[in-house]
């Protein structure tokens, strides 16, 4: 489970700094930026369910 944090938080940030640029050159309501913005969304999400689901299990 460790590795795939690991691997989804590297994912977080690579998507989070993707986002950023892309908002830098673009309306942040332009569609590709909320489309960016909610895949980001949903892998924070998914981040959350697996910490509690590790903090739960201790």
């Amino acid at each position: 489970m460790e590795c795939q944090v690991a691997h989804l938080i590297k994912f977080i940030e690579e998507m989070r700094r993707e986002l950023i640029q892309l908002g830098k050159s673009k309306p942040l309501t332009d569609p590709e930026v909320v489309k960016l913005s909610q895949r980001l969304d949903r892998l924070l999400n998914e981040y959350q369910l697996i910490s509690d689901k590790v903090l739960t299990s201790k």
